[in-house]
């Protein structure tokens, strides 16, 4: 009897088995990986975060963070960061859950993503660990360090910074001095970095380390607004830098009571062109352009700049939103009380309440520089597998016109001025320019100080935004800083 052909048959078969299995595992570990790896019945997922190694974060060719074995069986590995009070509001932290870079990307970290476990999906048949792709920042380490010593040295109180590039949106500084270590709550730290987490997550002070300053907490702008009141005003009111407009004083329509300037003279005593007022900071001027607008008009128009809503950066990584309210709630009714006239000349000098991010200020500086063009943000550069291939590349996007580019351009000569004849002459000398803001807090509270702008001054690169707490003005208490910053983006 011929055996050859019922052997053939029964090889032919076992071929077809073990094909089909590869391909069920490919599916399963490949396709299926990442919703079994987050799926809340799977009781191996925390486990299996701390025993296989993590991608590294990296920025400018420093490595931000990075896992290294433990020599324990629980967790075999830890999260180690450089600098970590320094980069903590951009890579967040990791402990089984996480915050910023490290939530955003946890998976293509983790190595969990699909777009690494489909090129190894032979490794997951074979039973070989998952390893984790790496990040790599837009963020520029250098003004970064000088960005957080600028700031904790600035004011005991809450500090904050952002620089973004106007070409592309990438963000270079993100810089708060409310920040934290995220090595002490990292996995090694076992319970204890627990209990250290739940302690900074439930800090009474004024600063609460895990809220950075430059994207996550708002600030009333004050008179760096006047940069969004201006833009609106020449686009729906038909003014121009060398419009003549009222400078003197401005008599509130439902209390009667003035709003009053810093000064009297100079551009601020009765009649002024637009672009002096601006560069004096003359509140009145402001406060009538809001008012001829109207709360409606202000809020649609700041709405273009990104206000009224959380600006994504990254995937589950968004900004805390800036607001012009058109109303806000009473605490003690619960009913909605619409801004008023007083309140909405208020709100064109960036008070009553006005709210803003460093990262939001930053970007309206960036429209003036830009055009009238704003970048989406990010943080993120590219991403690759562990053999160095790219499965990731960020695409700049364009996020909003906010302004045509007429006005853009007759913004940048007033911000300009500012510097050259205004409330910033400080900062002659320093290539940037911008707008000075200094907004009142309420009784007690420290002033918060800002300084909004752009550099270089002729054919400008970057745009940002500097807020500081303490007493004086922007000019003195934020402009410096951001100075100092912008040099050492600007590799002065």
């Amino acid at each position: 009897m011929n055996m050859d052909k019922p052997v053939r048959r029964v090889a032919v078969f076992a071929l077809l088995l073990f094909f089909g299995l590869m391909a069920q595992v490919n599916y399963v570990q490949g396709s299926q990986a990442e919703k079994l790896q987050n799926d809340v019945n799977n009781t191996r997922k925390i486990s299996q975060v701390f025993n296989n190694p993590r991608g590294q974060i990296t920025a400018g060719g420093e490595v931000l963070a990075w896992s290294t074995p433990t020599g324990k069986d629980n967790p075999k590995y830890g999260r180690n960061y450089k600098d970590g009070k320094v980069f903590a509001p951009v890579t967040g932290f990791f402990n089984g859950g996480g915050s910023k870079v490290e939530l955003a990307y946890n998976s293509l970290l983790a190595g969990t993503d699909k777009r690494i476990t489909h090129q190894r999906w032979f490794d997951q048949f074979i039973g070989k660990k998952p390893e984790g792709g790496n990040v790599d920042l837009t963020i520029d380490p250098r003004a970064q360090r000088v960005a957080y010593q600028q700031l904790v040295n600035g004011t005991a109180r809450r500090s904050g910074a952002a620089v973004v590039d106007i070409r592309t949106g990438a963000i270079k500084v993100l810089a708060s001095n409310a920040t934290f270590d995220p090595n002490e709550v990292a996995p090694q730290r076992g319970a204890e970095g627990a209990k250290r987490l739940d302690e900074l997550d439930h800090a009474t002070t004024v600063i609460k380390p895990l809220i950075d300053n430059a994207m996550q907490q708002t600030f009333p702008p004050g008179s760096s607004f006047k940069t969004v009141t201006a833009a609106i005003g020449m686009e729906e009111l038909g003014l121009t830098e060398n419009s003549q407009v009222q400078s003197g004083q401005l008599i509130l329509p439902e209390s009667g009571r003035p709003l009053p300037n810093s000064h009297d003279g100079g551009s601020c005593a009765g009649t002024a062109s637009l672009k002096g007022a601006f560069a004096e900071s003359c509140n009145t001027t402001f406060g009538k352009m809001a008012l001829d607008l109207g709360i409606d008009k202000l809020n649609a128009g700041a709405a273009k700049f990104g206000f009224g809503q959380n600006v994504q950066v990254e995937p589950l990584m968004k900004a805390a939103k800036s607001e012009v309210p058109l109303a806000v709630p009473d605490l003690s009714t619960g009913k909605s009380i619409p801004t008023g006239k007083d309140g909405t000349a208020r709100s064109g000098i960036g008070q009553e309440n006005v709210r803003a991010t460093p990262l939001q200020m930053a970007m309206v500086a960036e429209a003036v520089a830009s055009g009238g063009k704003i970048m989406r943000p990010y943080v993120v550069q590219r991403a690759t597998a562990k053999d160095q291939s790219e499965v990731y590349k960020a695409s700049p996007q364009l996020f909003s016109q906010a302004i045509k580019p007429d006005t853009a351009s007759a913004l940048r000569d007033m911000m300009r001025a500012v510097v050259s004849e205004g409330t910033a002459t400080n900062l002659k000398g320093d290539d940037i320019a911008g707008k000075t803001g200094t907004a009142e807090q309420g009784t007690d509270i420290p002033n918060a100080r800002w300084f909004v702008g752009f550099g270089p001054v002729e054919h400008p690169r970057y745009a940002f935004a500097v807020v500081t707490e303490g007493k004086g003005d922007g000019a003195n208490g934020a402009g410096p800083i951001a100075a100092a910053i912008m040099q050492a983006v600007m590799k002065k």
